[in-house]
């Protein structure tokens, strides 16, 4: 069974809020978040990614391609606090993160601030905040255009890793073991994986660095922005499943009881996020889509799954997450460990 010796909770948490229009600091997270991904649920606008490497203030978003914005005028993130983050009101509007009436969820994790330089790669990296407990860092370099490699400072290697141009018009590109490093998939987009030897030079990674190419969305000549992920038993599980397009349907074994879950087709879908805040019960059937800006949808037992002391389980024909012979990658993290540092199992919901 999966043991871990720390609370997953420590290390990676969900947090639900409402808008107030004004700036306001939200405690509860449970630690000082370094990567912190908001959407709100009751409108249609993009989501917004932070984290504690670009430094407060400086935005993403990962449904469209455009480049870094700070400050926006639509409300921001604006500080990384000891329990969780400011949000600040916005000079036209505060939609984004904090409007009156709004209703928000943001997922948070741990990595180790802002970092330092990392020079186990080609390109010495600006900063790399790694927590190798977690397995989780976050890594800002400066694209070469040309074959590289980056340090990640991990120290094992990473099984999922997602890149973005910070100044470009690029892509969002996953690159996992899952897929293998030969092919790719864009966070942003429903199109299918692809092959290419120019965006991972078709090399895992290792336990230092990880390969990037000529293509734009990995190795941009511009300021690029990684988040690196190995995987850590009982606490998170990047992979991949075929789906058996019935309801009664695939169940994944994690080792743990999930508290995010991220799941993706290979062919042309959506990227479904599910966790266990906004469905405290299953069928967890509120989800969004990384690539859309859609409003929060319940989907009941269209694409809905159960959520289980080991693992999680499609609950639906639906081609989103259990298109019949097809392969989906996931990712997840934890609740709970299947058994914790006190010995307790997790249980069903």
């Amino acid at each position: 069974m999966a043991y871990i010796s720390f609370q997953p909770q420590d290390y990676f948490n969900t947090k639900l809020y409402s808008g107030s229009g004004s700036t306001t600091t939200l405690t509860g997270v449970g630690f000082q978040p370094d990567w912190t991904w908001i959407k709100r649920r009751n409108s249609s606008i993009n989501h917004k990614i932070y984290d504690a490497v670009r430094t407060a203030g400086k935005s993403i978003s990962s449904n469209n391609t455009a480049a870094e914005i700070t400050n926006d005028a639509e409300g921001y993130l604006s500080a990384f606090t000891s329990d969780g983050f400011t949000v600040q009101a916005g000079t036209t509007s505060d939609e984004y993160v904090n409007q009156t009436g709004g209703t928000y969820v943001s997922w948070n994790w741990l990595a180790n601030g802002q970092g330092s330089a990392n020079s186990d790669g080609s390109i010495n990296t600006t900063y790399t905040s790694a927590n190798t407990t977690s397995g989780f860092s976050i890594v800002k370099y400066t694209g070469t255009g040309t074959n590289a490699t980056v340090g990640h400072g991990l120290g094992v290697a990473p099984s999922m890793i997602i890149t973005k141009s910070l100044v470009a018009t690029q892509e969002w590109c996953v690159g996992m073991d899952a897929l293998g490093w030969d092919k790719l998939l864009f966070l942003n987009e429903t199109s299918a994986s692809q092959s290419g030897s120019t965006y991972w030079q078709s090399t895992a990674p290792t336990n230092q660095v990880f390969s990037v190419g000529t293509a734009g969305p990995t190795n941009s000549s511009s300021a690029m922005i990684a988040y690196c992920f190995a995987e850590k038993t009982g606490f998170s599980k990047f992979g991949s499943y075929t789906g058996n397009g019935n309801a009664d349907g695939a169940f994944v074994y994690t080792g743990f009881k999930p508290a995010f879950i991220l799941i993706r087709s290979v062919s042309t879908t959506n990227w479904n996020m599910f966790d266990n805040k906004r469905s405290a019960f299953n069928v967890a059937d509120e989800t969004f889509w990384s690539n859309s800006t859609n409003s929060e949808a319940n989907v009941g037992t269209s694409y809905g799954i159960d959520i289980l002391s080991n693992g999680f389980k499609a609950k639906t024909v639906s081609s989103q997450v259990n298109n019949n012979n097809t392969v989906h990658i996931f990712m997840a993290f934890a609740e709970a460990p299947l058994v914790g540092s006190n010995n307790v199992p997790a249980t069903a919901r």
